[in-house]
C-alpha cells in the first residue's frame, strides 16, 4: 500500500529546483527518498544534455503524490499537448449534459484544418460522431478534428475548464490552424535566429501550461475529478490511443506496461505527456517537454530522450 507523500524542495547544479516529495511510511523512507529523487533527477538533466535538449519533467504519483520535478513549474508553449485540456472540457462538458458527444456532424473537404493525419488528408466529405473526432484527436493529432471540437466547445470552456480544475497556468489561445498559419508567416523556420519571432513558440502569447500542470491533468482524469463514470473510462480510452510510440512509450518496452498520452511538436519543441501504468497498479502521471538546439526536423535523440527522462523518474517514485 502505498501511503500519502509530502513536499521538500533540492537545488540542482543547473539552479533549477527539483520537487520531491518522500513517502513518511518509516524513518528510512525519509532518509532514502530525497537521495534517490536527486540521483535521479541529475541523471534526467544528464540525459537532456546528451540528446542536446533543454528539457523539463514533473512526473507524480497518482496515488501518493509523491513526485519529481525538474524546471517543472517554468511555462512553455504547448501547441498539439493542449488538445488533452480540449478533450477534458469535452468530456466534463459532455458529463454536465450541455454537449452530446455521439451527435454526428458532416464535414466537407474544404473546411478542414490542413494537416499530415486523419480527416486532414481525407479528399471526401465524411461523417462523425464528436467522440469519434476526440479519439482521432489523439490517436493520429488530427488538426482537423481538434478544430472542429475546439469550435463545438470553445475556447472560454477550456479555459474555464483548466481554471476549475486548478490548472490556471494552463491556458488556451490558439486553434491548430492559428498555429499553422503563424509558421507559415516564417518562411526560414530552418534558421535558429527566426525563431525568435515565431508567436506559437513563446508560452506568452500561445497556448501554454507546465509540465507539473499537464501531469497534474492527466493525474484529475485518472482520479475521475474531471468526469467520472463511463464518460471517464471513455476518456481514458481515448488518451490510450495514440499510435505514436517513439518518445514516452519508447522508455517502457513492456507488454504488461500500459502508457497514455499525448505529443507535441513544433520547431525545436518536442513534448509529451501521459500516464504509465504497471500491472501491480502503480500509476504515474508524467509530462517532459524539451526544446532542441538544432532545428532539424527529425531528431531521433530528442525524441528518445522524451522516454528515457520519463522511465528514470517514474523508476526513482517507485522505489521510495
Amino acid at each position: 500500500m502505498r501511503e500519502a507523500a509530502s513536499p521538500s524542495n533540492a537545488p540542482l547544479g543547473d539552479g533549477s529546483t527539483v520537487q520531491i516529495a518522500m513517502g513518511q511510511t518509516t524513518a528510512g523512507h525519509a532518509v532514502a527518498g530525497p537521495a534517490v529523487t536527486r540521483r535521479a533527477s541529475a541523471r534526467i538533466t544528464a540525459a537532456f544534455a546528451d540528446a542536446g535538449v533543454t528539457g523539463q519533467l514533473h512526473a507524480l504519483d497518482i496515488d501518493t503524490g509523491a513526485s519529481v520535478s525538474v524546471a517543472a513549474t517554468q511555462l512553455a508553449a504547448t501547441s498539439s499537448l493542449h488538445k488533452v485540456c480540449l478533450l477534458a472540457a469535452f468530456y466534463r462538458e459532455a458529463a454536465a449534459g450541455r454537449l452530446d458527444r455521439t451527435r454526428q456532424i458532416d464535414i466537407t473537404a474544404a473546411e478542414r484544418t490542413p494537416g499530415l493525419s486523419g480527416i486532414a488528408v481525407m479528399r471526401d466529405a465524411v461523417r462523425l460522431s464528436l467522440r469519434d473526432l476526440a479519439t482521432l484527436v489523439v490517436a493520429v493529432s488530427d488538426n482537423a478534428a481538434a478544430d472542429i471540437l475546439w469550435r463545438e466547445v470553445g475556447f472560454a470552456t477550456v479555459n474555464r475548464t483548466m481554471a476549475e480544475l486548478g490548472l490556471s497556468d494552463t491556458v488556451a489561445v490558439h486553434s491548430m490552424a492559428d498555429i499553422r498559419d503563424a509558421l507559415r508567416a516564417h518562411p526560414n523556420l530552418a534558421d535558429p535566429a527566426a525563431l525568435a519571432d515565431v508567436s506559437v513558440l513563446s508560452p506568452t502569447q500561445t497556448n501554454r501550461s507546465t509540465p507539473r500542470q499537464m501531469a497534474e491533468l492527466f493525474a484529475a482524469v485518472w482520479r475521475d475529478e474531471v468526469c467520472t463514470g463511463d464518460l471517464g473510462e471513455e476518456l481514458r480510452a481515448v488518451l490510450g490511443g495514440q499510435a505514436w510510440t517513439h518518445r514516452m512509450s519508447s522508455g517502457f518496452p513492456f507488454d504488461d506496461v500500459r502508457v497514455s498520452g499525448k505529443t507535441a511538436t513544433l520547431p525545436t519543441l518536442r513534448h509529451e505527456a501521459g500516464v504509465v501504468e504497471y500491472p501491480d497498479g502503480g500509476r504515474y502521471a508524467v509530462a517532459v517537454f524539451t526544446r532542441a538546439a538544432s532545428t532539424a526536423a527529425v531528431l531521433p535523440a530528442a525524441d528518445a530522450v522524451i522516454g528515457t527522462a520519463a522511465r528514470l523518474a517514474v523508476d526513482a517514485l517507485r522505489s521510495l
